[in-house]
């Protein structure tokens, strides 16, 4: 049996679950799963193309997930607590687990980019959304998964769009 995952072939995921407003930005970033075909499970493995002006995610940070993106072609603009600063083909950063520096990448050009996204798989988990009334929780046995407003308050499932 072949280990070779031929992306073309697999599907690719469009858009977001981010509840409104919030989904607005991200509904053009198309997320090929890599990792899942592998069977791997403790750690994800994307292919990323945001579209031109697509964000890759609102930006965030992770309480149990290390995050390292790479980028293949094209070029974003990485956005954190510091500022900003342009990343191009070969570029790379890493964001370590429990730091609260929020970050995402934001496509200014014209042009597609092309990323490979490499995260932890941490049960129970948390991302929170720095200025925004956004937390996302990863199940666990001990607690439920998805979107929540900051006060705990989950937000009603939405569909990929």
């Amino acid at each position: 049996m072949t280990k070779r995952i031929d992306p073309a072939t697999l599907p690719v995921l469009t858009g977001t679950t981010y509840p409104p407003p919030y989904d607005e930005p991200c509904r053009a970033r198309y997320r090929t799963r890599l990792g899942d075909v592998a069977g791997l499970t403790q750690y994800g493995v994307n292919l990323l193309r945001l579209a031109p002006g697509a964000w890759s995610s609102q930006r965030h940070w992770h309480t149990g997930g290390d995050e390292f993106i790479y980028v293949l072609a094209g070029e974003v603009v990485l956005v954190t607590d510091a500022g900003e600063e342009t990343l191009r083909a070969g570029d790379c950063a890493g964001f370590k687990a429990g730091e609260p520096d929020g970050h995402h990448l934001q496509n200014r050009s014209g042009a597609d980019t092309t990323i490979l996204e490499i995260g932890s798989r941490v049960p129970g988990e948390a991302a929170y959304y720095p200025g925004i009334d956004l937390v996302a929780r990863v199940a666990s046995p001990a607690t439920p998964g998805g979107y929540t407003h900051t006060d705990g308050t989950p937000y009603a499932p939405v569909e990929r769009r």
